[in-house]
């Protein structure tokens, strides 16, 4: 029998270990994903992590800047299955309708919670104990198809977005492999998802960065670990943006302090007020200096100098 011909669509990071999977399993016979984007001071041109890979396999690559408007190329393939992860646009219903076994989605959370393009930061910003990854059915709607198949896994306290996301690629290509075969052969139920139990994970904004020390220990703790290593959230000091990478939660709380002043200094970290308590900082990035864990900070600085000072 002939391999199963799929068309993949996806952009970023996460994308990767699917896209790897597909052509170590299937005949993936193109990519689309979202075209090249400028980037740094000189403005050079940088592929997405997908296209990469694709070329490396020399698998055909589109890169529609409106997947609604250009598709039509598409239509002259052949194709059993488009797969879709973190493509990045709305699918129209042509393409959907277009292949045998239909469009799949790989969706990094326990749909119907947290739809949307940030749902790894999310789930750690708002303090979930347990995340996973979805397969489901496309449908015009953004992530409201019914759901295939799905895997759970435990949001730990060293995570952060860099553990997870790394976490949840590996489990979703897993999944997505085990998946497959089923939907050809049909031994699948789909459910429809529960609209009262929807949640969203819009895209990360700049405002969501910034780091409210009137927030309580843990929500400032998951904030740090939600956004690290990218984009960063980030406090004001002396004028200036910091960037703050990791943190931990102490148990001291200095009730003379305002929220956001620097207390005490520790071995590994700078201890910052929060409303109920103290996080400790201890991976930071200072305004015009390279990213460093606090201790190297302190074996170079006085960071005494710091205390009485406040983050806003």
């Amino acid at each position: 029998m002939d391999k199963l011909k799929i068309l993949f669509m996806g952009t970023p990071d996460f994308s990767v270990n699917v896209l790897e999977g597909l052509i170590k399993n299937y005949d993936v016979v193109g990519v689309v994903t979202q075209p090249d984007k400028e980037v740094g001071r000189h403005k050079e041109l940088k592929a997405p992590p997908v296209k990469v890979v694709a070329n490396k396999y020399n698998i055909p690559v589109f890169q529609p800047n409106r997947i609604k408007q250009e598709y039509e190329c598409l239509l002259n393939l052949d194709v059993d299955m488009i797969v879709t992860c973190a493509y990045g646009q709305i699918i129209p219903k042509v393409l959907l309708d277009f292949p045998k076994y239909g469009c799949i989605n790989v969706h990094a959370s326990l749909l119907p919670k947290l739809r949307g393009g940030a749902p790894i930061h999310k789930a750690i910003i708002n303090n979930y104990a347990r995340t996973g990854v979805t397969i489901m059915y496309m449908v015009e709607k953004m992530d409201a198809g019914d759901i295939i198949s799905q895997v759970e896994t435990e949001i730990l306290p060293s995570d952060n977005l860099e553990s997870l996301h790394d976490r949840l690629s590996i489990l979703g290509t897993k999944l997505l492999l085990e998946t497959i075969p089923n939907i050809v052969s049909g031994n699948i139920n789909p459910i429809k998802q529960d609209e009262s139990e929807v949640t969203y994970a819009w895209n990360i904004t700049r405002e969501e960065e910034h780091i409210d020390f009137n927030k309580s220990k843990i929500d400032v703790f998951n904030q740090i670990r939600g956004l690290s290593p990218h984009p960063g959230a980030y406090a004001m000091l002396d004028g200036n943006i910091v960037k703050i990478y990791a943190s931990r939660i102490s148990d001291s709380f200095f009730t003379t302090l305002k929220n956001g002043e620097i207390g005490k200094i520790y071995k590994d970290g700078i201890g910052v007020s929060c409303k109920d308590g103290e996080v400790i900082i201890t991976e930071i990035q200072f305004a015009g200096k390279k990213r460093m864990k606090v201790v190297d900070y302190l074996n170079g600085s006085d960071g005494t100098k710091l205390i009485g000072k406040v983050f806003e």
